[in-house]
């Protein structure tokens, strides 16, 4: 395994089938619920010797969103939540890349959710990549923000007896991407 890209300029695609998107929501103020988006798809374009002229594009389908109980997935697919029959992606386009040190960088970009965008920070590391048995590269990165849900239009909520509310406005997201080298 390596863990500088062997060029200076690298494109990579995201696989759908070993990449996800994590999330993780307090409910009624004390417990977490975790869940992810299971199709996540879209670009890494990788400039070693410019790290400004990197970008990075993704979406991902809102209803794949998993938090293992069919209800609960229903209610976030609908209308209250995602509305994911009407805006059936979720996406991002990075505006600005910066690399921090040698495996971590910030992505920085326009995350739209519904119909609403927002810029959002994604603290991004590097994992490595590999060459797998096909010959094909592979690399693998980890990125890290924090949302608030309520600056995206996902304001419904429920008052709780105890007082608080049923679902919190922050969410912790962790992007796992796996990507194939194109070039």
């Amino acid at each position: 395994m390596t863990t500088a890209p062997a060029t200076a300029v690298s494109t990579w695609a995201i696989d759908p089938v070993h990449s996800n998107a994590e999330f993780a929501v307090k409910h009624m103020m004390v417990a977490t619920v975790r869940g992810r988006f299971r199709d996540v798809e879209g670009k890494v374009h990788i400039d070693n010797a410019d790290p400004t002229r990197s970008w990075v594009t993704a979406s991902i389908d809102a209803a794949s969103i998993d938090t293992a109980q069919p209800d609960r997935d229903a209610h976030l697919r609908s209308e209250d939540f995602l509305a994911a029959e009407q805006y059936p992606k979720l996406t991002f386009r990075s505006t600005r890349v910066e690399r921090v040190d040698g495996e971590h960088w910030k992505v920085i970009g326009d995350l739209t959710i519904r119909d609403v965008t927002r810029e959002v920070v994604l603290d991004t590391e590097f994992e490595g990549q590999i060459k797998d048995v096909w010959g094909k590269q592979r690399a693998a990165f980890t990125a890290e923000t924090v949302l608030e849900r309520n600056k995206f239009g996902l304001n419904w909520n429920m008052l709780i007896e105890a007082g608080g509310v049923a679902v919190g406005d922050k969410v912790r997201v962790t992007l796992n991407i796996a990507a194939t080298r194109e070039d």
